[in-house]
């Protein structure tokens, strides 16, 4: 065979490529050349030529330890200065490697490693408590107690010396030496030839923590030495007595120091990195951590953990394989050929390059792995893990080289996950938390908050004895400290509140709820996401659910909840509950519509629940969701809890009202001062349309530092409310522009006790225009002075509601200032207002081109006001529309639906985008990144995408970029011109088009193509009902019969195997 040339990017003079690596983020630099070039490319640094492979042929060829030898790489010669000659750094010819292997391997064998097991589990169970002792509300870096966890560990068992990290906020001085260490070395690796007075700096304070490291490892060797009666046979005995049964040689003491370090820093990074990993993934896949639960609660029970049952807990296994696939601490595994060769008998490489198996993208290489990115422990359990081909799973490395600490790491593993689902649930502390990556030495996973919630009602000193298998006291009722009187006669009921939410509006609603419930003589004493209340829901108080389903699932705090009672059998595991459901959907999404709420209203009866109010659902495409809710909890809950207090023999408040915010101003200037690290920076803005066309916009951002993103995926915005609507309201409040305002009350998401500008407050903290809902009109009702302005405001809460006020969308502001004789307080204002929202916007470029920029194309909505009050400005867009380069936001990142996305093998996957309007924009990022592919070499399948466009000319978006391209032969681009469809071939529509194209569009189905989808929910049922009917004459052609009850079952099995939709309104 020929040999192919390694791909290449440009290079600068003198430095190489080193300017195409982020010196921070180098793992991610590498992902993303691997994304440009293919299985294998080529970087040059001063000094040196690496290879990188990505696929598991490549690798599997460069685990030829006959033609590749393991030679310490860039990094592993920076970590040399502090390791020195250790087992991770030292060179394999090296005779203190050869020795301290020797002496070191029978330390790791199965005997020394289950006698690690009590003091691994002396630790396990510090971290335990720890959290136990914190309550379940307490924020936990996850990553930080996990490090803390592996170092005491490693450092109890190899060297009996304890850094008692669990016992102070600060540590010992080597760990912060550690990691500063290990993040210089990564520096130093990618620095710029220059002469060494320009570092002077730092190589000082790199040494500095040389220093503390290795004077760390020399006291304990010290310490052990002169303790002459000690008896531990832990992996300092081994080194002190062993000797070299090929030699006979015993390690010099500088090759013991040598080694402690390396036990201390190669033997807790990669564990804690792992175990946070594990942590993310069960979290964000609650079936896999109920399994994980369910063999743990089978296997150990409720006693101690034992090491018997390390080896009887297979799909933990299962899972620690599946998580260092996805997330191996150690992402790059470096060989350097001992000659010239060709790797896989195609790509030359020369004698002593180096080449880096990028495990990162190997492990994800779909010729092994199904489904690569998708999170599946069951392929890694034993007998499938046994099928899988030589050299697909390397996560500790290869060969003689291969981790010699890889039983201590797996028994460590095995026992803190076991004993962690033993005793907690667990739930992100921040719900809308996605996976991103900090690079060290190794990966972990950056900013991973949890909350931890103990089981079986186990208070902190229950948890003790269970850990310790002592006797556990039995377990007594908490009773509550008296009831707080509201009146002589009337005592507070506790109730609870859960929420599934992933936009903000079913938890605003809770919220909204528990304000309410003290005008009812409630107090709700939890308020928290249904994941929260997994196994604990209480059984003395009226539980109320308020969720969400979307596409059919849960809200992302929510899936543990539902996944829980699926798995409950016995038709009285919830008895003596009393719970009452109210849902969001939106009716076009006919088959999931309602699916969750539905589910859980069902399955809580099922279990044994009393229900005791009808469930309340809310469809956004009909009545406002607030609307419905507050009609669902005046006219069904509240009489129902009302009815129930009475029952109990309780009596109902009279009168009682929410306390309302109470609001001083001042003309006092203050500013608010907010250091968001989620902020970003406009970098670019440009018009996409014609003038006199309706407007829309391009926007390019900075994203802020460690955020990262798929083409497909969604940027979110906060916004602010457009400036005429919020000096609306100052004017009808009498405010200066200048008034600064103190809120006082509890229950608010707004700032509170501090002085803030009452402009702050009302641009970006409360929805101005969201509609009135019936409750606010008649409190506006009772609040006006005149009996004209009352009545005509009941009647708009009555009969006049769905026509005056949904249709025309009126806000409690519009109403004030219509009927002026309408007397309400600030706070109340504030109180009626539902918190500010983030908006939603598809990216529309491609991390290829850029990781750090993201790109949104969107219409700006501007209008007459349907109520009458002057013009409309949408709120997203009109903020978007007003940013100038420079100017910051807040943003983040969530990705879409897992199928919304580009197949991982361009190559052999066409593509089929349908679009209309501002719906080309995640399109735009799909594009470009097989554009930037093409530009670096790479081959990849045809694209062909239908836009659905006015007229030429004048919104036919990103026509020259998309025209460029087309020379490339990235894209195939078919435009419908609705204004002119004569120039579209007579089609005036995208469906239109497709249909016109069908024999195109059925050719490329056929070879397999993924079909896309995006635009308004009319576009996306006009596609559907063409597509069904170029399936129905498609089979017509060849003599079948296709029903519509067929052809519908065919295009719903499709769905998200063969097509995936982004529908918006």
């Amino acid at each position: 065979m020929t040999p192919i040339p390694i791909p290449e990017p440009p290079r600068l003079p003198f430095i190489g490529n080193i300017a195409d690596i982020d010196a921070e983020n180098s793992i991610r630099s590498f992902r993303s050349l691997a994304h440009r070039y293919g299985e294998i490319y080529r970087l040059s640094l001063p000094g040196a030529s690496l290879v990188f492979v990505s696929t598991r042929e490549l690798v599997n060829d460069a685990c030829d330890e006959t033609r590749f030898k393991k030679v310490p790489n860039n990094v592993l010669k920076e970590i040399k200065a502090g390791l020195g000659d250790g087992l991770f750094t030292a060179n394999l010819e090296a005779p203190s490697w050869g020795i301290a292997h020797r002496v070191l391997m029978p330390a790791f064998g199965p005997v020394g490693i289950r006698n690690m097991f009590d003091e691994m589990k002396d630790i396990a169970t510090q971290l335990a408590l720890k959290w136990a002792r914190q309550g379940p509300h307490k924020r936990i870096c996850a990553t930080q107690d996990f490090t803390r966890l592996t170092l005491d560990a490693i450092a109890l068992c190899s060297m009996g010396f304890r850094f008692n990290s669990f016992y102070s906020e600060k540590m010992h001085p080597f760990p912060d030496s550690m990691t500063e260490f290990l993040l210089e070395t990564g520096r130093r690796s990618q620095r710029l030839p220059l002469p060494g007075f320009f570092y002077k700096t730092q190589d000082a304070e790199f040494q500095a923590h040389i220093n503390v490291m290795r004077e760390t490892a020399e006291q304990v060797l010290k310490e052990r030495i002169a303790d002459t009666d000690n008896q531990r046979k832990d992996l300092l005995a081994a080194m002190l007595k062993g000797r070299d049964p090929v030699t006979g040689e015993k390690l010099s003491d500088q090759s013991i120091i040598d080694n402690l370090i390396t036990f201390l820093v190669a033997g807790h990074e990669t564990t804690s990195g792992t175990l946070s990993y594990a942590m993310y993934r069960l979290i964000a896949n609650p079936e896999d951590y109920r399994k994980v639960q369910q063999e743990v609660d089978q296997v150990i029970g409720k006693g101690p953990v034992t090491a018997q049952h390390m080896t009887k807990l297979p799909y933990i296994s299962a899972v620690l394989r599946e998580t260092l696939r996805l997330d191996s601490p150690i992402p790059i595994m470096g060989v350097c050929a001992i000659e010239d060769t060709l790797l896989a008998g195609k790509y030359p490489v020369r004698k002593g390059e180096f080449v880096n198996c990028f495990l990162s993208m190997s492990h994800l290489d779909p010729a092994v792995f199904e489904d690569p990115l998708v999170f599946k422990p069951e392929r890694m359990l034993d007998e499938n893990f046994n099928k899988l081909p030589k050299n697909s799973w390397k996560p500790f490395g290869n060969g003689a080289r291969a981790c010699i600490g890889r039983p201590f790491a797996w028994q460590e593993a095995v026992l803190v996950l076991a004993m962690l689902f033993q005793n907690f649930n667990f739930v992100l502390a921040d719900a809308d938390y996605e996976l991103a990556h900090k690079q060290t030495l190794t990966m972990k996973p950056d900013n991973f908050y949890i909350r931890a919630m103990l089981r079986d009602g186990l208070d902190p000193v229950q948890l003790g004895h269970r850990l310790a298998g002592t006797e556990v006291p039995s377990i007594k009722r908490k009773v509550p400290v008296a009831d707080v009187t509201l009146t002589s006669r009337t005592q507070w009921k506790h109730m609870t509140v859960l929420y599934g939410s992933n936009s903000g509006t079913c938890e605003n609603m809770a919220q909204r709820l528990a304000m309410d419930a003290v005008s009812h003589g409630y107090r709700v004493s939890t308020l928290d996401c249904m994941d929260a209340a997994v196994e604990k829901l209480p059984k003395d108080q009226p539980i109320v659910i308020i969720t969400a389903s979307y596409e059919g699932q849960p809200p992302d705090n929510a899936a543990h909840f539902v996944s829980w009672i699926n798995s409950l059998e016995s038709n009285q595991a919830l008895r003596g509950l009393q719970y009452a459901v109210f849902g969001c959907g939106h009716h076009d999404w006919a088959q999931t519509f309602h699916r969750i709420p539905k589910l859980v209203n069902r399955r809580l009866e099922d279990l044994g629940a009393t229900k005791i109010a009808d469930i309340g659902l809310a469809d956004a495409a009909g009545e406002d969701m607030f609307v419905s809710f507050e009609t669902w909890e005046d006219d069904v809950l509240w009489p129902t809890l009302d009815a129930l207090r009475a029952a109990e023999g309780g009596e109902s408040p009279q009168e009682m009202k929410p306390a309302p915010l109470k609001v001083q101003v001042s003309s006092m200037r203050s500013s608010l001062q907010k250091n968001d690290v989620e902020e970003g920076k406009i970098l670019a803005t440009r018009i996409l349309t014609a003038d006199g066309e309706p407007v829309k916009k391009h926007v390019e951002i900075r994203l802020p530092p460690g955020v990262h993103y798929r083409p497909g995926d969604y940027l979110t915005v906060l916004p602010v409310n457009p400036k005429n609507t919020v000096q609306r309201a100052m004017r009808r409040f009498g405010l200066s522009w200048d008034s600064t305002i103190v809120i006082e009350g509890a229950g608010t998401r707004l700032p509170t006790n501090e002085l803030v500008p009452a402009e702050s407050i009302l641009s970006g903290f409360v929805e101005l225009a969201q509609p009135a809902t019936r409750r606010t009109i008649l409190a506006l009702a009772e609040a006006a002075t005149s009996k004209v302005d009352r009545d005509a405001l009941k009647n708009l809460a009555s009969d006049g509601y769905d026509a005056e006020v949904v249709t025309k969308r009126v806000s409690i502001l519009d109403l004030l200032e219509t009927y002026t004789s309408i007397e309400l307080p600030l706070g109340s204002f504030l109180t009626m207002l539902p918190q500010m929202r983030v908006r939603q916007y598809s990216i529309s470029s491609s991390p290829l081109e850029n990781p750090s920029i993201s790109s949104i194309s969107f219409s700006l909505i501007s209008g007459h006001a349907s109520s009458g009050r002057g013009e409309y400005f949408g709120v997203a867009s009109t903020y978007l529309g007003g940013l100038e380069p420079e100017d910051r936001l807040r943003v983040s990142v969530r990705p879409s639906h897992a199928a919304f996305h580009l197949p991982s093998t361009p190559e052999k996957t066409s593509l089929i985008l349908v679009a209309a309007g501002t719906g080309i924009a995640p399109f735009r990022g799909f594009i470009q990144d097989r554009a930037v592919m093409m530009e670096s070499g790479r081959k990849v399948a045809p694209a062909v995408l239908y836009h659905g466009c006015r007229e030429k000319g004048k919104d036919d978006l990103y026509a020259d970029e998309l025209a460029e391209w087309e020379k490339l032969g990235v894209v195939t681009v078919k435009r419908a011109f609705s204004r002119k469809p004569e120039e579209s071939g007579g089609a005036k529509y995208v469906q239109d088009l497709l249909w016109a194209d069908r024999g195109h569009f059925l050719s490329m189905w056929r070879n397999g193509a993924q079909l896309y989808v995006c635009g308004s929910r009319k576009v996306s049922k006009g596609v559907e009902k063409v597509i069904k009917s170029i399936r129905q004459e498609d089979a017509k052609s060849r003599g079948e019969d296709l029903s519509d009850e067929d052809v519908q079952k065919w295009w719903d099995e499709s769905r998200n195997v063969r097509y995936a939709t982004d529908v918006f309104d």
